[in-house]
């Protein structure tokens, strides 16, 4: 199904599911962009357009959409124990607690709304969290709860791909423009811009294999922990 052919009530749940509106907290977090702004090394449209496409090329973001994709997979043959074992890794491979705690608490809140919205997900959150041992929680990551909501709302597996990677640069530039500050123009044409970037990460997504699951993200590590000692701070990462 491509997005000519997805029907109506497909794309309205897409749209839903990738709104910045949506109440999860995206709209809080700034993944470093906060450090780096205040030490001004992003500090124009020029230098924020260009982190955000080398994040797109090679940062944790591949990684994490990779993640979703399997958990839409998982998704689609209810398989617990993949989806247990994703989620699981995903949090593992996290590199600063801040940034864990992000994937959690935004994965919490997705879950939560989902099952609000659709009480039959339950049967498949309810063991992520749960874990192998019930007495143990295991917090569901962001990525992983998008896969299996968007699976269980028959979205269009590429168009899910492509609305999630688009969800979080809106998200990166949505900050970007508060901090630097830029006019929202300026946010609107760098969007408009990494299309091309947007499209062919989303086209690669589905190749990875599991070796293939790696990052180059050294620079959003130090930014996301020097976060923490900044003077002011308007981000919660």
């Amino acid at each position: 199904m491509s997005l000519a052919t997805i029907n109506n009530q497909h794309l309205l749940r897409l749209l839903q599911l990738a709104s910045p509106l949506l109440p999860v907290g995206g709209y809080s977090y700034s993944e470093g962009l906060e450090s780096l702004i205040a030490r001004e090394i992003i500090h124009d449209r020029m230098t924020l357009q260009a982190w955000i496409e080398r994040e797109l090329q090679v940062g944790a973001i591949r990684v994490e959409t990779a993640m979703m994709d399997r958990a839409y997979l998982a998704g689609l043959e209810s398989n617990i124990e993949r989806l247990q074992y994703w989620n699981q890794w995903l949090s593992a491979v996290r590199e600063t607690e801040e940034l864990r705690q992000q994937s959690w608490q935004m994965g919490g809140s997705l879950a939560k709304l989902a099952i609000e919205l659709t009480p039959e997900l339950q049967d498949l959150i309810t063991p992520i969290v749960s874990g192998v041992y019930p007495q143990r929680h295991q917090p569901c990551n962001y990525a992983i709860a998008f896969g299996i909501i968007a699976q269980h709302w028959q979205i269009d597996r590429s168009t899910t791909i492509a609305a999630y990677l688009h969800s979080w640069v809106t998200n990166s530039l949505g900050a970007g423009v508060k901090l630097i500050p830029l006019g929202q123009t300026a946010g609107q044409q760098i969007l408009w811009e990494l299309q091309v970037e947007i499209d062919a990460l989303a086209q690669t997504i589905p190749c990875l294999a599991d070796e293939d699951l790696y990052a180059c993200s050294w620079g959003l590590s130090l930014a996301s922990m020097q976060h923490e000692t900044l003077y002011s701070r308007l981000f919660r990462s």
